[in-house]
């Protein structure tokens, strides 16, 4: 496996929830360019189960 740490993230597009808790948008990694962006997910905080 090759280390990521120090390349540019591929560049994509992928839904998420917006600040005020109801609505979703969409937001691409083009959207921060020149600026700091820190990434972080999980997974389970939308599963209805």
């Amino acid at each position: 496996m090759n280390r990521l740490v120090g390349r540019p993230a591929p560049d994509f597009s992928l839904p998420t929830a917006l600040g005020n808790g109801e609505d979703f948008g969409q937001s691409k990694l083009n959207d921060y360019k020149g600026k700091w962006l820190v990434l972080f997910f999980y997974p389970l905080d939308f599963t209805f189960i």
